[in-house]
């Protein structure tokens, strides 16, 4: 049941290979991406405010990063907030999404690919 629900909402964007029994993995392949194929997905530390140039480095070339910033809020606060104000204004002018998970992580989105809320 909770299958054919990521299946209906995955079949908008993506091929989903059919006749598949739904006990079993489904593959999933990027259908109309600019860079059909695959997605990088990068894991990310955010510890100084240097690091949002190699984080936004990693966006720019399509990756999808899941950015830990546990280590700046513990550390600095203010810094945590101008370098999240820096990533959030480059990756949104790009058509990026940007997406805070809990209060340890952020999701950072290129162009080709969206965070569903």
């Amino acid at each position: 049941m909770v299958l054919s629900k990521i299946k209906k909402r995955l079949s908008k964007d993506i091929f989903i290979e059919e006749n598949v029994p739904e006990e079993e993995f489904v593959e999933v392949g990027i259908a109309e991406s600019p860079r059909p194929g695959k997605i990088g997905i990068v894991i990310e530390k955010l510890n100084d405010f240097s690091d949002t140039d190699r984080i936004l480095k990693s966006v720019r070339n399509g990756s999808l990063v899941f950015l830990k910033i546990k280590g700046l809020r513990e550390k600095d606060l203010g810094e945590l907030k101008r370098a999240v104000e820096k990533l959030k204004r480059t990756v949104l002018a790009q058509n990026g999404d940007i997406v805070g998970v809990e209060q340890e992580w952020l999701i950072l989105a290129p162009e080709h690919a969206k965070v569903l809320r």
